[in-house]
């Protein structure tokens, strides 16, 4: 569901009313509209302009040249509106540009205008403990925790989430998203060379209703992107993807981050080495900049900025040199939870269950669970183990509830024997 913006972009670009206004060579605009017409046909300046993004006053520029060179012959009006279709010589024409890319969708931006957009769109975060804490309200997190956040959200540099396992560094770096209240101007696409590269994503671009009239099409009004990815991440995904049958390039998740957060999660454990992903990502961290480059050898620089997360439950010293962590210059450790935290986590993940809860009930799963020489309390066993007795008592047919005995049962299912 497209939802109301809460403030407007920085970046406001107006509607080209001409071919020379796009920024963008105007024989690919041509083009562009030659394969829209092969694939759908008959056709008229407003669909074009729905399909292409463009104003109607640029497709009727486009129109006109294409009707001198007699590559489309008009078939009749809606309204006040040409239905036209292209000629024999057209659909050749067409077809010669098809052989180079099938690319038919929203008309690009520039690289120039993208770089631009990018760099007036940073974040600029101003966050106390409250914020903080009402951004976390789900989570129980200490005030010394929040402490060490709120400093590195607001430097948006990168950050680097470590400690044990369980304890919350991926539900930390997923919800960082939500210290920004802004908006966004996405680009569907832009164009480097003459090639077409998709950088708007609905998968990871959350578009948001806009009104403006007088707003460049091309762009999309967005909430700032969160891009995660844990041990599925691969060299490729740093680059960019050609799609050989249409000849489309895909944008690579650090690009789809751009002006928002991308979340390397269980750092250490993805196909790729972690010396060759810091290594990928020393120059982009440190200057903010990276390279990508074009299947036959083009080169070109696109702006990397973003707050980048590392989250692992592995030693840093094992993951990276001095080096690079200098240029990671906020490291978060999420140590194990106090009990009164622990406590605090039993009680909220009852209450979202409508599970009865003694009150001495938080202080009995506790002590099960440092029971058989456990020494820390980790923030996943209270929900963790509740899964396991809302199972058990599903097996015997009877409402979940969190006595003794029950919690003696969960317990002896969830931890593994020494």
């Amino acid at each position: 569901m497209l939802q109301t913006a809460p403030v407007r972009s920085a970046y406001q670009p107006r509607l080209p009313e001409n071919l020379e206004a796009l920024g963008i060579p105007p024989a690919l605009v041509v083009d562009l509209v030659l394969r829209r017409l092969y694939v759908r046909g008959l056709s008229n300046f407003q669909s074009l302009s729905e399909a292409l993004k463009l104003s109607p006053l640029v497709i009727e520029q486009v129109f006109r040249q294409l009707r001198q060179e007699q590559l489309v012959e008009v078939r009749g009006m809606t309204g006040n509106d040409y239905n036209f279709t292209l000629t024999s010589a057209g659909r050749q024409r067409a077809q010669e540009c098809f052989q180079v890319t099938h690319y038919c969708g929203p008309a690009p931006v520039s690289l120039k205008d993208y770089h631009k957009a990018v760099k007036l769109q940073a974040a600029r975060v101003r966050v106390n403990r409250k914020m903080l804490r009402d951004a976390f309200s789900d989570l129980v997190l200490t005030d010394r925790l929040l402490d060490q956040l709120g400093p590195a959200v607001i430097s948006q540099n990168a950050i680097f989430i470590y400690g044990p396992t369980g304890n919350g560094k991926s539900s930390i770096a997923e919800r960082l998203l939500r210290v920004y209240q802004d908006a966004i101007l996405v680009p569907y696409a832009i164009e480097v060379d003459g090639q077409f590269i998709m950088i708007y994503d609905p998968v990871v671009h959350e578009r948001i209703e806009c009104d403006d009239p007088d707003l460049d099409p091309r762009w999309v009004l967005c909430r700032r992107p969160s891009v995660i990815v844990g041990g599925e991440l691969v060299p490729s995904m740093l680059d960019l993807r050609l799609d050989e049958a249409t000849g489309i390039y895909a944008a690579p998740i650090q690009m789809k981050a751009n002006n928002g957060v991308l979340v390397i999660d269980d750092f250490g454990r993805q196909a790729m080495s972690p010396q060759e992903l810091l290594n990928r990502w020393m120059v982009p961290l440190d200057r903010r900049v990276d390279y990508l480059a074009l299947r036959y050898g083009v080169k070109f620089q696109i702006p990397f900025e973003m707050m980048v997360v590392f989250a692992t439950n592995l030693k840093p010293s094992s993951l990276a040199d001095e080096a690079f962590l200098r240029r990671i210059q906020n490291k978060i450790y999420v140590e194990p939870v106090d009990p009164e935290s622990f406590d605090e986590i039993v009680r909220r993940v009852a209450a979202a269950r409508n599970i009865p809860l003694e009150p001495d009930t938080p202080a009995y799963l506790r002590e099960l669970c440092l029971r058989d020489g456990r020494t820390e309390l980790r923030a996943c066993y209270p929900n963790d183990i509740c899964n396991i007795l809302v199972a058990i008592s599903r097996y015997e047919n009877v409402p979940p509830r969190m006595t003794k005995e029950n919690l003696e049962r969960a317990v002896s299912l969830y931890f593994a024997r020494n």
